[in-house]
């Protein structure tokens, strides 16, 4: 499986793409991952899986684009 992720930072959200969730979580918790390590700490907001890594990688570049931040804005806003 693929998996698709978002990451609510100190500063922000972070998205990627894994094969391996559990461990790129451990990693980014840990620092060790360069884009998160100094925005520290992160909590995973919310991941999607599929099977088919070149429409895992898309709806990760789609969710980095503008249209695609508006998206998750809008499905997964918190309600205050």
């Amino acid at each position: 499986m693929y998996y698709i992720y978002s990451l609510k930072c100190r500063d922000g959200y972070y998205v990627g793409c894994t094969d391996d969730i559990l461990d790129r979580l451990d990693r980014h918790t840990k620092g060790n991952v360069p884009a998160t390590a100094n925005r520290l700490p992160v909590m995973l907001e919310f991941y999607f899986a599929t099977e088919d890594k070149y429409k895992a990688f898309e709806f990760e570049k789609y969710l980095k684009s503008g249209s695609g931040r508006a998206f998750i804005n809008k499905h997964f806003a918190k309600i205050a």
